[in-house]
C-alpha cells in the first residue's frame, strides 16, 4: 500500500515536471563559482530570475547541479549580494552557498535512482537550477517496504515525507523540539504509523505528563501508580536504595547492610521454597556459596527482612552499628506504610509473579493493544527513576532471551529527566539500563525512542547513538550546537535554520531518511491528538473553568494522599 502512495506521488511529480518552451529559462539558477568537496558556491544574476524564481533558493531548499549526465543535489544554507548593496535598477549578483548531499542519475529505463555519495563534483560553470520535481521525489523516497508517509516536503507539497519503520526503529531515533511546537503529536503520529507496520511490536511509554491515553484509546492500556504491580523484590540493591532514601543523602553504612540482609532474605525464601518442611537454623546463617545477591531477581518477604535487621541489632559482636540498623528499620517502615508506595507493597502473600509482571506492562498477549503507557504524574518522584531503570533492565532482558521473537521500543518522554547530562545529576542504574538499550539493543530487538525539550541537558552519548533525528523548532544556540555534534552527517547547512521553522515541522535527517529533509508533519484527527486528561471532554473543559461542579474535598484527599510528608524518616 505504501509503495502505491509513493508511485502516485511520483506520477504527479512527472505531470507537474513536464518541460515547455519557458521552463529552462525558469529553472535556471546560476552557475558554479567555487566547491571543496563539501558546498558549492553559485553566483547568479537577479534580473535573469523567472516569475517566482526567488524561492528556488530560498533557506533550505534543494538546488541542482549538471554535472554530465547526473544532477548533483545541493542544500542551499546561505544566500547573500556578491556586492554590499542591492542596487536598484541594475543588476545585482547573489552568493548562493549549498551544501552537496548527493545525486540523482536515470536508469535504462528513465527512472530517477539517487545516491548520497558524490562521484563526479561539479566544475566551475556547471549549470545550477531549480530541482525537478522527479529528482526532489527521487531524494526524498525510499525503496523499502516498510516505508510509511508521515507529512508533506516543506519544500514541495505535493511530494511525500517519507521514513523507513526498521530503521527508524532499530538504529533509535530522537524528536527534540522546544516547548508548543508539536513534539506530542508528532510522536503520537509516528507511533501509529510504526504499529501499523509492525503490529507485535510491544511499546512503552513513559508519559510524565499525562497526556497520552486519550491518543491511543484503541490500541493501547493504561497503567498508572493504582494499577501498576511492581514488586519490591524486582528492584536491585541501587534502584531499592534509592527508593529507600527518597532523594535524601545516603548513609552507607546503611545501604550496605540493606544489600547484605537482602541477599539472606533472599537465600532464605529460596531454601525454605525448596524445602518447605525443612527447619531453617540461624537466619543469618545463609549458605554464602548459594549465588544469590541482593540483585538476583527472586522474591523474598520484607517480614523477614525485618526479623534479619531485629536479629543483627539483638546480637553482642554485630557487623552493623546498631544505631544506624534502627535507623534503617525506621525508613523501611515508613516506606511499606506509605500509600503512595502500594504498587510495591501491595500483595499481601510473596510469590513469584515475574511472569504477570512482564505480561502486564510488556502485553501478552498484546489483544491488539500493543502500547503500553505508564503515567508517572501520580507516581512519587523519588521513586520514578528506579522505576523507569526496572522496567528498561527488563524490557532489555526480554528482548535479549526472546531470541528474536519479542521486539520491544522504550518510548522515553522527557528523557533528559532520566539520562541528563551531567553525569552528576540523575540516577546511575537508570543511565546503564537505558545506555544499554542504546548500545546493544538492536542487536536483540530492544529499541529506544529518546523526546525531550532540552536536547542539551541530555546524555550526548544516548543522543549519538539516535541514527534517526526529527528536529524541531530549538532557538537555543546551545541545543542547535548539540544536535549538530550529535549527529554524524549534520551540518551547518541542515541546521542552521531550526530556530524559524514552523510549528509541526521538522529538519528529518539519519538513517530512517534518504536525505535530510524539512517536512511538514501530516494532522491528526482530534481523537489520536495527545492532551492532559483536563481537555479531554470540552464540556468537562467548560464546567472546571467556570468552576461548577467541582468537588473541593475530593482534590484536598488526593493532594494529601499524593504529597503528604512522611514523618520519622
Amino acid at each position: 500500500m505504501t509503495q502505491h502512495v509513493l508511485a502516485d506521488d511520483v506520477a504527479d511529480a512527472e505531470v507537474l515536471d513536464r518541460r515547455n518552451a519557458e521552463q529552462d529559462r525558469e529553472r535556471f539558477v546560476g552557475r558554479v563559482v567555487s566547491c571543496d568537496g563539501a558546498f558549492a558556491v553559485i553566483h547568479a544574476d537577479a534580473v535573469d530570475m523567472g516569475p517566482g524564481a526567488a524561492s528556488y533558493w530560498s533557506i533550505g531548499r534543494l538546488i541542482s547541479i549538471d554535472v554530465g549526465n547526473k544532477r548533483i543535489v545541493g542544500l542551499v544554507f546561505n544566500v547573500d549580494l556578491v556586492e554590499a548593496d542591492w542596487a536598484k535598477d541594475a543588476n545585482n549578483v547573489l552568493r548562493i552557498k549549498a551544501e552537496l548531499v548527493g545525486e540523482v542519475s536515470d536508469d535504462e529505463h528513465g527512472r530517477q535512482h539517487f545516491d548520497r555519495g558524490i562521484t563526479n563534483y561539479p566544475h566551475l560553470g556547471a549549470l545550477a537550477h531549480k530541482i525537478r520535481k522527479t529528482d526532489l521525489a527521487a531524494v526524498h523516497h525510499p525503496m523499502d517496504d516498510d516505508a510509511v508517509k508521515i507529512g508533506r516536503l516543506s519544500q514541495d507539497g505535493a511530494i511525500a515525507a517519507v521514513v523507513c519503520v526498521e530503521k527508524l526503529l532499530s538504529r533509535h531515533f530522537a524528536v527534540v523540539g522546544t516547548t508548543g511546537v508539536g513534539k506530542s503529536s508528532t510522536v503520537a503520529l509516528l507511533l501509529r504509523q510504526v504499529i501499523t507496520v509492525k503490529p507485535d511490536l510491544r511499546v512503552l511509554m513513559f508519559d510524565p505528563h499525562n497526556e497520552y491515553s486519550s491518543a491511543f484509546a484503541d490500541c493501547s492500556v493504561t497503567i498508572d501508580n493504582t494499577t501498576l504491580d511492581l514488586p519490591f523484590w524486582l528492584f536491585q540493591h541501587e534502584e531499592f536504595a534509592e527508593v529507600v532514601f527518597r532523594g535524601r543523602p545516603r548513609v552507607e553504612e546503611e545501604v550496605g547492610a540493606l544489600g547484605d540482609l537482602i541477599a539472606i532474605a533472599k537465600s532464605n525464601f529460596a531454601s525454605k521454597r525448596q524445602q518447605p518442611n525443612a527447619l531453617v537454623k540461624r537466619v543469618l546463617d545463609a549458605n554464602p556459596n548459594s549465588g544469590i545477591t541482593a540483585d538476583t531477581p527472586i522474591p523474598y518477604r520484607m517480614s523477614d527482612l525485618f526479623a534479619l535487621i531485629e536479629e543483627e541489632i539483638g546480637q553482642l559482636e554485630g557487623r552493623y552499628d546498631r544505631v544506624k540498623l534502627r535507623s534503617l528499620k525506621n525508613r523501611l517502615d515508613a516506606l511499606v506504610n506509605d500509600p503512595r508506595y502500594r504498587f510495591m507493597f501491595a500483595a499481601r502473600t510473596i510469590e513469584d509473579n515475574l511472569f504477570d509482571v512482564v505480561s502486564q506492562v510488556f502485553r501478552f498477549p498484546h489483544d491488539n493493544r500493543p502500547i503500553t503507557i505508564l503515567q508517572l504524574a501520580g507516581m512519587p518522584t523519588e521513586v520514578v527513576n528506579s522505576v523507569v531503570s526496572v522496567l528498561c533492565r527488563i524490557g532489555f532482558d526480554l528482548a535479549l532471551w526472546g531470541d528474536g521473537a519479542c521486539e520491544v521500543l522504550m518510548l522515553c518522554e522527557e528523557a533528559h529527566r532520566y539520562v541528563p547530562g551531567n553525569v552528576e545529576h540523575g540516577f546511575a542504574p537508570t543511565r546503564q539500563a537505558i545506555s544499554r538499550i542504546a548500545k546493544e539493543g538492536r542487536k536483540f530487538g530492544a529499541y529506544l525512542g529518546v523526546v525531550t525539550q532540552r536536547p542539551g541537558e541530555l546524555d550526548a552519548t544516548i543522543l549519538s547513538q539516535c541514527s534517526t533525528v526529527f528536529a524541531m523548532r530549538l532557538a537555543n544556540d546551545r541545543d542547535q550546537e548539540i544536535i549538530r555534534s550529535a549527529i554524524a552527517d549534520s551540518s551547518v547547512g541542515t541546521i542552521s535554520f531550526l530556530s524559524s521553522i514552523g510549528n509541526r515541522e521538522a529538519i528529518a535527517f539519519g538513517e530512517a531518511v534518504m536525505t535530510p529533509m524539512r517536512i511538514k508533519f501530516s494532522d491528526l484527527p482530534y481523537e489520536y491528538v495527545p492532551r492532559a486528561p483536563l481537555f479531554e471532554h470540552s464540556a468537562q473543559r467548560d464546567e472546571t473553568r467556570s468552576g461548577t461542579h467541582v468537588d473541593l474535598s475530593l482534590i484536598i484527599e488526593r493532594m494529601r494522599a499524593m504529597n503528604r510528608n512522611v514523618v520519622g524518616v
